[in-house]
């Protein structure tokens, strides 16, 4: 499947069959591709929590309007961000580079998110959405439904998994297959109302 062949074909499932596995190896590599998603200075902010344990995933979903995604999908997985990863051992993030340009980089990431809490957080959440819609894709690339989701008590939810204080919850990807066609496109909007040129 070429790319614009499953970003139509990816739709968002309400209904999964319970009873189908994904296998490890299939999750592994929708996993090690959503990695490769890109973020801010290659902080890669993004940390994904596959919950595994049922009833766990059932504290889950009772936190989020007993969403049946939850615990029906075969894989979910709580996209968090850690808002502090620009300062955890920023040098891991240009191992690679030539010396003379991760030294740049390292300055330049202390200048820009050093004091500013609301950027680390933002900048931290867009990484996630971005690897969310990585993850979807290469799941539907597969042959796997998806559902992305958010309608929740996240503060709830983040006493279940555990997540650390310097970590927020950014959505949620449930993957398996889906028992029912999802329903028709609600309604795009039109191009002439979301695309400006230069100014609006």
């Amino acid at each position: 499947m070429i790319t614009s062949q499953a970003i139509r074909a990816r739709r968002s499932t309400k209904v999964f069959d319970p009873n189908f596995v994904i296998p490890d190896d299939h999750i592994h590599e929708m996993l090690s591709l959503a990695a490769l998603a890109p973020t801010a200075f290659n902080i890669q902010h993004w940390r994904f929590v596959v919950v595994k344990d049922e009833e766990l995933r059932a504290q889950i979903r009772a936190a989020t309007w007993m969403q049946p995604q939850i615990t029906d999908a075969s894989v979910l997985v709580v996209l968090c961000a850690d808002t502090r990863a620009w300062e955890k051992q920023p040098e891991r993030y240009w191992r690679n580079a030539p010396q003379e340009n991760r030294e740049g980089i390292l300055a330049v990431i202390e200048e820009y998110y050093g004091g500013n809490p609301a950027l680390q957080r933002d900048e931290a959440m867009r990484s996630c959405a971005i690897a969310a819609q990585t993850l979807m894709l290469s799941a539907t690339e597969m042959g796997y439904d998806t559902c992305p989701m958010d309608l929740s008590d996240f503060e709830e939810v983040a006493k279940v998994i555990k997540l650390p204080e310097d970590h927020i919850i950014a959505m949620y990807v449930a993957i398996g297959k889906g028992l029912e066609a999802p329903w028709p496109r609600g309604g795009q909007l039109d191009l002439d109302e979301v695309v400006l040129t230069n100014t609006f």
